[in-house]
């Protein structure tokens, strides 16, 4: 069993939701994006998703749009971001999923890529442009190293084809709880809750939610129905915020207690 499914698994264990945190590498640089991961995982957080910069992010939103140009004008690239999960690796063993668009790796190399991301630490890979039907050519060097292809579903996926992604899961099943880009919209928990169900029936890993998800009181009523909640958006927009204050931890460390306290 893999770290995240194990960790998610364990928090189901004991009745709990897990929190999953999204924010992208880079943002503001690497340096701070690194204190900020520490500063999550302090705070509740129990996965981390790191977003590792793309000049074309098209399923994401303004928010998430300009933290990949603060990113990438910061000097950040994707040997950068698995640096620094090696150097998060040494203080910390909490699940790390990479999300992004498969250009970089595709440019990396997918069987180099698999090696130095399971080297430095990585445990899954979202690739939010990758059908599952098109992975051949990444998915058995994730899965020689170890790492787990997550899977994203929406309300859009057909029946048919959400049982048989479902029943494949690696880590977690990422259900996206509208159609859009990211920060477009809020979540209306109660709309999903029967994909989200039925999902869970057919699913041998835990489903986590995310889009829309901006408060914690969004926080708390999708936690209600899934296995975990993301938050991605609202993060970004704090860091945003706080970059080059002083005040930018502490602000990261009350948004997260804040959504933890709620789920």
């Amino acid at each position: 069993m893999s770290n995240i499914t194990a960790t998610l698994n364990a928090l189901k264990t004991r009745g709990k939701k897990a929190l999953i945190t999204f924010i992208t590498a880079g943002d503001p640089d690497l340096a701070t994006s690194e204190q900020i991961v520490h500063a999550l995982v302090e705070s509740g957080a129990d996965l981390i998703e790191l977003g590792f910069p793309f000049s074309d992010p098209m399923a994401d939103g303004p928010t998430i749009q300009f933290a990949s140009e603060r990113a990438l004008g910061s000097g950040t690239t994707l040997r950068g971001v698995l640096d620094m999960v090696a150097r998060v690796r040494q203080h910390s063993n909490v699940p790390i999923v990479l999300m992004g668009y498969y250009n970089p790796v595709f440019n990396y190399g997918p069987e180099q890529f698999a090696l130095d991301a399971a080297t430095a630490g990585v445990d899954g890979l979202l690739l939010v442009d990758m059908p599952p039907e098109e992975a051949k050519e990444l998915h058995p060097f994730l899965k020689e190293a170890g790492i787990d292809l997550i899977t994203l579903l929406a309300p859009t996926t057909g029946e048919e084809r959400s049982a048989r992604l479902a029943a494949d899961g690696e880590g977690f099943l990422y259900y996206v709880s509208m159609t859009g880009v990211t920060g477009s919209q809020k979540v209306d928990a109660s709309a999903i809750a029967t994909a989200v169900n039925e999902l869970k029936e057919l699913s041998p890993v835990p489903v986590a939610v995310g889009f829309g998800v901006s408060t914690p009181e969004d926080a708390g009523a999708v936690a209600r129905i899934a296995d975990a909640v993301v938050v991605g958006s609202a993060l970004v927009k704090l860091i945003a915020e706080f970059s080059g204050s002083p005040s930018l931890l502490d602000e990261v460390r009350r948004f997260a207690r804040q959504l933890k306290a709620a789920i």
